[in-house]
């Protein structure tokens, strides 16, 4: 299993309207790195989903219900979706700021590739983060 962080601005798609719909693909992707790592996401992986611009905080927990296929909003093969389902939001929604000062977090992507919109997250990151957004899964 690896573990991934997908980021989104809430008001384009929240972790609010991701609860009330259960799934929904991730598209709108246009980076080649952003969309390799959807490549490499597998049904079952993890993926914590963060607001960025507004909030600037991890949400929640979803999990890849669909691998990846092509992206059904464009025209363009180069293009990926995967399909998520929302699993548990946090207890405690963790800001940008309390990751940037988590000694477990230093070499984390949400820091050190700011602007990339899916990102993988090593076991570490992923339990510090369950750990410090309060929930167990």
């Amino acid at each position: 299993m690896k573990y991934w962080l997908v980021k989104q601005e809430p008001s384009k798609y929240s972790w609010e309207q991701l609860v009330k719909d259960k799934s929904t693909l991730w598209d709108g992707v246009r980076n080649y790195q952003a969309r390799n790592n959807l490549k490499e996401m597998k049904k079952g992986d993890y993926v914590l989903f963060y607001h960025s611009v507004v909030g600037k905080e991890i949400k929640g927990v979803a999990r890849v219900i669909r691998e990846f296929y092509p992206d059904p909003t464009v025209n363009d093969e180069r293009w990926v979706v995967v399909d998520i389902e929302a699993v548990r939001a946090f207890d405690h929604a963790v800001t940008l700021d309390e990751v940037k000062v988590a000694p477990q977090l230093e070499s984390i992507a949400l820091v050190k590739q700011s602007r990339l919109s899916v990102m993988p997250l090593s076991p570490v990151e992923f339990k510090t983060l369950l750990k410090m957004g309060k929930i167990k899964l």
